[in-house]
Formats: structure tokens, C-alpha cells, sequence
């Protein structure tokens, strides 16, 4: 009985109208993914694509513009499609994560806000001369209220508009 409970749950579960071997997991790789791959195309971004990806990015109802997919930030272009209708893109932009390391017991406050406005000025011109368009930082708790203040005074914005998540790499695994 237990086992045609978890059987009827799953099929519950599973939509319809997606075949199951895009939920497989293929225990030979190991990739959970692998059967998905098998029956649509992963494929690198083309110009040609501009049309589709413009029409499903209305679509989706965002308030926020499609980005130039040309700009040479955007290192990461993937393609689903099945056969030669697009159903979704992966879009990877590079950005910039800013740590400061200063020194609390050193010089006094005045000195540590001098020496801050000059690690902030270089390194801002050394990332806009590598081409980066951006800059964020995350503040611990402790220092976010003030400290966040002194960078708003230097033109950074606090931006809780949209949820941040942060996927950690590990080594993709080869296949033998």
C-alpha cells in the first residue's frame, strides 16, 4: 500500500505534460541533468536568437530592460531550445564584489575615512578601466547601519529591490 502511495505522489508530482526522462537521474554520470540535455539543445547564444529571447523576456512581465547581449560582459550566453524554438536562455554578466580591509587600530577616525576615500577613488577608476559596470558590497550586521551611510555619502545605493542568491562552484565532473 505504502508503495502505491509514493508511486501515486509522484506521478502527482510530475507534471503531465513533461516526458519523465527530463526528471531522471542518470545514475550512470551521475548528472541529474543529463537526460534533459539528451532531448533538448544546449547551445551557445547567436545573434539570431536577439528575436526570440527579446519576445520571451516581455513575456516573463520583469520591470527591468533586456540587456545588450553584446556587451563583453556577458561571458556566459546559453541556448535551450527545442528543435528551433527557443524556450529559455542562461545569461551570466560579470560583476565585481568589493572587500575592504582597513586596519581599525591604525590612524584615527578622520585618517581611516581619508585613507578609505582614496582606496575608493583608484579602485573605482582600476574597475571602470577593466570594463566593469558595477560594484557590490555586503555589509556585515554589525557595520551595515553606519557604515552603509558612509557609502551612500560616496554614491553607492542600497538596492533591496530584488532577493539575492549566490550558487557556489565546485569543479564540474568530467565524463569518463
Amino acid at each position: 500500500m505504502a508503495r502505491h502511495s509514493f508511486r501515486g505522489l509522484r506521478d502527482f508530482l510530475q507534471p503531465r505534460h513533461v516526458p519523465s526522462p527530463y526528471l531522471k537521474f542518470d545514475r550512470k554520470s551521475g548528472d541529474k541533468f543529463a537526460a534533459l540535455q539528451s532531448l533538448m539543445l544546449v547551445r551557445e547564444y547567436r545573434e539570431s536568437d536577439l528575436e526570440q529571447l527579446r519576445a520571451i523576456h516581455t513575456r516573463q512581465g520583469f520591470d527591468y530592460a533586456l540587456p545588450d547581449l553584446s556587451n563583453p560582459l556577458f561571458v556566459t550566453k546559453k541556448i535551450l531550445a527545442d528543435d528551433d524554438t527557443i524556450v529559455g536562455a542562461a545569461l551570466l554578466r560579470l560583476t565585481a564584489e568589493a572587500y575592504l580591509l582597513l586596519d581599525p587600530r591604525a590612524g584615527t577616525p578622520r585618517q581611516r575615512w581619508q585613507w578609505l576615500l582614496a582606496l575608493h577613488h583608484a579602485t573605482e577608476q582600476d574597475a571602470w578601466q577593466r570594463g566593469l559596470e558595477d560594484v557590490h558590497a555586503w555589509l556585515p550586521p554589525p557595520i551595515a547601519g553606519k557604515f552603509g551611510k558612509r557609502l551612500a555619502c560616496l554614491g553607492w545605493q542600497r538596492d533591496d529591490t530584488w532577493t539575492p542568491f549566490c550558487r557556489k562552484l565546485n569543479t564540474p565532473r568530467t565524463k569518463d
